[in-house]
């Protein structure tokens, strides 16, 4: 471990564990050979909360943070132009951002366990704004180790005391050195947000399978709902039709013992006629 990489890992540590998160490192460089390194680790400010929370938003939000130095340089440059209808324009965006960037630190302080008073809040903020305004400010924020809070009072940044701040603009070597970390940790965010596109995707694609595989079901279960009615329809098409020649049965069968009926009565009453004539003819003959 270097220098920079010990200053970088004492900035991220937590506030409470500062000082002796500051002596094991020192203690470390020193047994690796890096007097001066150590020496320099241990001169290194322990960070207000308003700055630790700073160093925070620097290392979790590099993007929006750069976002936030570019609109500084739009600043400046219609500044320069005298163009106050974009400084108009500009202004919106400003105060959006910084709205946005203090809300995600609330947030991100939060999963700390770190709390976020009103009085820090507005201390964040105008680091957060001094690093817009002043390009010194915005790289030692950028670098995310801060001890103190900044302010932005018109001829320059203070820190929270309202004492001329020390940052100043880096070196290149430590202005290179931030970049090659920026880089290092983009890549593997670049690699997790890979992996993690690659699980979304997996399960996008786990979920379209899953809903085709549902739509398939349903669809043969209305094709087989449609098949059964159809064949229940067929079914009552085809009692309607064995009704209807019931129905057409019995009433010829109902006709035809009415005839059967009205013949019989015709035979029981020629019978009876007959009888009668029988009878009649038999006292005739007994009386000759």
């Amino acid at each position: 471990m270097d220098f920079e990489e010990a200053a970088d890992a004492l900035y991220a540590a937590p506030a409470a564990d500062f000082i002796a998160t500051r002596n094991e490192l020192a203690k470390q460089l020193k047994a690796d050979g890096d007097q001066l390194g150590s020496t320099r680790l241990k001169a290194m400010r322990k960070p207000t909360v308003a700055a630790w929370v700073a160093n925070l938003v620097a290392r979790s939000l590099p993007d929006e943070l750069d976002d936030l130095l570019a609109l500084g340089d739009e600043f400046r440059e219609a500044t320069a132009d005298l163009d106050g209808d974009r400084l108009r324009d500009l202004t919106p965006k400003r105060h959006q951002l910084l709205d946005k960037l203090s809300k995600e630190a609330v947030r991100l302080a939060s999963d700390e366990g770190q709390k976020v008073s009103p009085d820090v809040g507005q201390k964040l903020r105008e680091t957060l704004d001094a690093a817009l305004i002043d390009p010194a400010a915005g790289d030692a924020l950028r670098e995310g180790r801060l001890s103190s809070a900044l302010r932005h009072v018109g001829f320059g940044v203070v820190d929270e005391n309202g004492e001329p701040s020390n940052v100043t603009p880096l070196t290149d070597e430590r202005r290179q050195a931030a970049r090659d970390r920026r880089k290092a940790q983009q890549a593997e965010a670049d690699k997790e947000s890979a992996a993690t596109r690659g699980k979304r995707e997996a399960a996008e694609r786990e979920a379209e399978e899953r809903e085709a595989a549902e739509k398939a079901k349903a669809k043969q279960a209305f094709e087989d709902a449609v098949t059964a009615a159809q064949k229940a329809e067929a079914t009552v098409e085809d009692l309607d039709n064995q009704l209807d020649d019931a129905r057409e049965a019995l009433a010829v069968a109902q006709e035809q013992v009415k005839r059967l009926g009205a013949e019989l009565d015709e035979a029981r009453r020629a019978a009876r006629d007959a009888q009668k004539h029988s009878r009649e003819a038999r006292k005739r003959y007994n009386r000759l």
